[in-house]
């Protein structure tokens, strides 16, 4: 089975963010899917309080996937709450590899992950989760701070990717793989905004006008 889902806590992300990445989806998938929206469990709230979107490495915790009916080899993708889907979405998702996660995008950080949007399989590498604590990340290279696709690299260095840029057809605005400009490229199924951006800042974009909507 195929879930997809989004992360929520703090209130960076308004209820526009979530009605308008769930409708974009809706409209890219042709194959069934569940959608879920995740908040941490009271364990893990304190992971939400320090930068670096900790929180998330709960979807490698073999009893979390079972709580939340994700069964053994069920493919699982996390999206960012501010992605804005812009084509068919299936050829993403249709792949083999355990986990897969978007390589190439960031600028300034010297991680090749990015965790705007990464897949795994039930069941996979549950000590990604299990090794993990907030001590333990801090002794790895960061750039800023420590975060999760900073650790995500430490335990898994060879992981099947996305590559930004028209290989893939995931774009993240205004970072490496982006045309110069403000315009759409062609063959876009997905664009992420790293960092600061936001779609919400671009509104007066016509590609944003046009796919950022309920």
């Amino acid at each position: 089975m195929l879930h997809i889902c989004c992360w929520l806590w703090g209130t960076k992300y308004a209820d526009l963010h979530l009605s308008r990445l769930t409708a974009g989806v809706a409209r890219h998938m042709q194959q069934p899917y569940r959608w879920s929206i995740f908040t941490p469990e009271p364990d893990d709230v304190y992971l939400t309080q320090v930068p670096g979107c900790f929180a998330r490495l709960r979807m490698f915790d073999p009893a979390w996937q079972r709580r939340q009916g994700i069964a053994h080899g069920d493919r699982l993708v996390c999206m960012d709450l501010d992605s804005v889907v812009t084509g068919p979405l299936d050829p993403l998702f249709d792949r083999p590899e355990d986990f897969v996660i978007l390589q190439g995008a960031n600028a300034s950080n010297p991680c090749p992950y990015n965790g705007s949007i990464m897949m795994l399989r039930g069941g996979y590498r549950p000590d990604v989760w299990d090794d993990f604590n907030l001590g333990a990340a801090a002794t790895i290279p960061f750039f800023e701070f420590p975060d999760d696709q900073g650790w995500l690299w430490h335990k898994l260095p060879d992981a099947a990717g996305w590559r930004v840029g028209s290989e893939s057809g995931v774009y993240a605005f205004a970072k490496p793989g982006w045309p110069k400009g403000t315009a759409l490229p062609r063959d876009a199924r997905l664009v992420v905004f790293p960092g600061w951006r936001d779609p919400m800042l671009f509104t007066d974009l016509p590609w944003i006008q046009q796919h950022w909507r309920k």
